[in-house]
């Protein structure tokens, strides 16, 4: 069986761990689609020692390895920026491209969460979901998950970083983040995650 599960939206609004949930709840693979773009930031930035240059980002995201995507250090404020920069880049874009629509058709079913697989990646998904949720929200989420390894992060960094990044995903001319129109919005502002996932499981229920 190929069935396919779209879920967009921008940063910390709860779309991957929907997507992990849901995903389980029905034994689909899961593909979190912004470790692809983390692995090519990150490699990126190593290799041009804190510059990223865009013919060696799509170079890099070519040759993108398993190896690349499972690294445990993807999940840093720095990363994560490098990966919202590398992603306005066309040609690393298009490289990732076909690694993700692979994904979408294996047997079983997929789930692929990231900013445009409803409209771009998977614009045939059986079920389309787009995540949002309030910045203040989002913002404080995400510092929760990155003091972690930095307890002394403060707020209006995150919330500053995660505003810089939704310009950069919105308004690039590649793919921007925009929810499908045929997509069910879930704004998790004050939804809580079990009543999300249910909304979800609900309308992956209706399409089986």
């Amino acid at each position: 069986m190929r069935f396919t599960v779209a879920i967009d939206g921008p940063a910390a609004a709860g779309k991957g761990t929907i997507a992990r949930l849901v995903a389980a709840e029905f034994g689909f693979a899961h593909l979190d689609t912004g470790l692809l773009y983390r692995a090519v930031g990150r490699k990126a930035l190593e290799i041009g020692r804190g510059v990223i240059d865009p013919v060696q980002a799509a170079k890099i995201a070519e040759a993108l390895a398993d190896t690349d995507i499972n690294r445990d250090d993807l999940r840093t404020a720095r990363v994560a920026q490098a990966a919202s920069k590398v992603a306005v880049l066309p040609d690393v874009r298009a490289a990732l491209l076909q690694f993700q629509r692979d994904f979408a058709q294996r047997n079983g079913g997929a789930i692929l969460d990231g900013r445009d697989i409803g409209t771009v990646i998977c614009p045939q998904a059986e079920v389309k979901l787009f995540v949002t949720a309030s910045d203040q929200v989002r913002a404080n989420r995400r510092l929760v998950e990155l003091r972690v390894g930095a307890p002394e992060l403060a707020l209006e960094t995150v919330a500053r970083d995660l505003k810089q990044r939704d310009i950069r995903d919105a308004s690039r001319d590649a793919a921007p983040m925009v929810a499908a129109d045929d997509a069910l919005v879930l704004d998790t502002t004050e939804m809580t995650i079990e009543a999300a996932v249910a909304a979800a499981i609900t309308a992956v229920n209706k399409r089986l």
